[in-house]
């Protein structure tokens, strides 16, 4: 098996697959024609490849969720149009934004023949649909953020909190911040922070010297704010990885007391909100690097007429990296030693891989909020060389 498996450069991205740069570019091959499956494909089809690849989105959902199904509809189709002799023919089902839907969808999906199922977004949908795809044997790349519905092929894409913590305190650590506390909303994800947090702390010979979790009121977040300040001279760094309100609350609540303390952020920072906040000035956070995410959102805006969200890249990597295996390796295109490929994947968003127990691992830039934006004060990682799990 060889080490590494695709490189391909269009337009201003370049994607490859960290262990090598075996060329995969457009020229040559034209398409190959639909695989006669049990069943001709009930989704929308993009592409005319052999290998069928599912995407499950919750495109009638209404709302927020409606809109994002559909955000990653096109990425995943310019995605497709970037490429236009990839192997694959992406078949994107629709799962109403409801567990019934998703389940529904996949089961669709591998009677039509499905190698892979691309999604789906909410967690509740990714438990639902899971076990269908594993009676199939396709692995899934989901797009929730919830590490708990993660497992043996059900691998998350998505932004995770253990990503976020491990890289802002290990860059804290190393400008020289030892004891550090955290202010958590008190939910499900303050929870799965928490942990995430303590752990990557103690893999940077850190203290944590307190953990609050607040409500989510402003009376309450200032009062948990204040029992941090009454021991402000005993920290270095304040991790308050929730977005919204809370960090202008919180920096305005510490006051002089916390004029020492260095406030750490999560990707959820990376917002005009909390950039642009003159409180904020001078916090730390971490995100994707924006190298090759800006030439995609310029070929989405002129193709859609819109500006992308920040994570619709997830659909356009997870299309390229299906493709891209197919490409490599026809045979065995998705078997789990080439899906945990130690050695990673570079997408639009920076390096990641995928862990075998269906979590990931991402290489995040460092940015510091200026109150008029963020500048950039230390560079994701290219690869996983030397790096540590978490």
């Amino acid at each position: 098996m060889p080490s590494g498996l695709f490189g391909w450069f269009a337009a201003t991205l370049l994607f490859l697959f960290l262990a090598g740069c075996t060329s995969m570019s457009g020229n040559g091959g034209g398409n190959l024609p639909v695989n006669q499956g049990p069943a001709a494909p009930t989704g929308e089809v993009i592409g005319s490849g052999a290998t069928r690849v599912a995407m499950l989105l919750p495109l009638t959902a209404t709302g927020n969720a409606g809109n994002a199904a559909q955000a990653f509809r096109n990425s995943a189709e310019t995605a497709m149009r970037d490429f236009p002799n990839v192997p694959i023919s992406l078949i994107v089902y629709d799962t109403g934004g409801t567990p019934a839907g998703a389940q529904a969808a996949a089961q669709k999906a591998v009677s039509e023949g499905t190698k892979i199922v691309l999604g789906p977004l909410f967690a509740s949908s990714v438990s639902a649909a899971a076990p269908v795809a594993r009676r199939a044997n396709a692995p899934m790349v989901a797009f929730s953020s919830d590490t708990a519905v993660a497992g043996p092929g059900v691998y998350l894409l998505s932004f995770l909190p253990g990503s976020d913590a491990e890289r802002i305190v290990s860059y804290a650590a190393s400008e020289g911040r030892e004891s550090f506390a955290a202010l958590l909303p008190n939910n499900a994800y303050g929870t799965v922070v928490d942990a995430a947090f303590r752990q990557a702390v103690a893999n940077s010979g850190g203290r944590v010297v307190a953990i609050e979790h607040y409500d989510l009121t402003d009376a309450d977040i200032r009062a948990k704010t204040a029992d941090i300040a009454a021991i402000s001279s005993r920290i270095d760094a304040l991790f308050i990885p929730d977005a919204g309100q809370a960090p202008a609350l919180i920096s305005q609540a510490l006051g002089s007391a916390g004029s020492n303390i260095k406030l750490l952020g999560s990707g959820q920072w990376n917002d005009p909100a909390v950039l642009n906040n003159g409180a904020l000035a001078g916090g730390w956070f971490p995100a994707p690097t924006r190298r090759t995410f800006d030439g995609f959102a310029a070929r989405y805006r002129a193709a859609y007429g819109s500006e992308p969200p920040r994570n619709a890249t997830l659909a356009y990597d997870a299309t390229v990296l299906a493709a891209g295996l197919v490409r490599q390796n026809p045979d065995d295109a998705f078997s789990a030693s080439l899906l945990t490929n130690p050695n990673g994947f570079n997408g639009v968003d920076g390096v990641f891989r995928l862990k075998s127990d269906g979590t990931n691992q991402r290489q995040l830039a460092v940015y510091e909020v200026t109150g008029s934006g963020a500048r950039l004060i230390d560079e994701a990682p290219r690869s996983f060389s030397g790096a540590g799990g978490f």
